[in-house]
Order: C-alpha cells, then structure tokens, then sequence
C-alpha cells in the first residue's frame, strides 16, 4: 500500500482532517482533546507522522517519522498495517460498517 492509497483511505473514512493537522503540527499546538485524538490516530496507525519534526505547544520536539523505529506508533509502516487491514477485513465506506 502506498502513500496516496493511504491518503484516499484516510480521507474517505474521516481521517484526513486530522492528518492535515498532524503534519502542519496544528494538531499539537490546539487544546489537549485534539492533541489526544491525534495521538490516538498515531498508535492505531490511522494517522503518521510528518517527514519533518515539528514542535507542541511546550516548544518539546515531534520527531518525524523517519526517525522512529520502523513499525512503531506514528511510523509509515504503521499506517499501512493498520490501512492494510482495514482493507483486507472488507469495510465498505458506502454503508459504513465492515462487512
């Protein structure tokens, strides 16, 4: 699964707002709900981080997610894991329900 396959998933299952904001760094300079959501979506793989590092809030450094071990929460590999089974269980994005 490539990056733009992952990109239209995320997009047509609601994600795609929040992976903006995560790869801007938005999500990590705006109240904590959003900054707790978006760290959800990172370890179940819903969402990566950036290529590039970014700041919070606190000024404390997000890595990117090149600089992780491959595999972990926020990592690419991650992502597609997660978008790869949520493919193979048969979601159906028309309904919305797994089918």
């Amino acid at each position: 699964m490539n990056y733009q396959q992952i990109t239209k998933l995320q997009n047509d299952a609601g994600y795609g707002q929040m992976q903006q904001m995560i790869n801007t760094g938005q999500a990590w300079l705006m109240e904590g709900h959003i900054g707790r959501q978006a760290m959800n979506c990172l370890e179940s793989g819903a969402c990566m981080l950036p290529k590039v590092p970014r700041r919070d809030y606190w000024g404390n450094r997000v890595p990117s997610r090149d600089e992780l071990k491959p595999g972990t929460k926020g990592t690419y590999q991650n992502s597609q894991d997660f978008w790869q089974d949520f493919v193979d269980n048969g979601f159906e994005f028309d309904t919305g329900r797994y089918i």
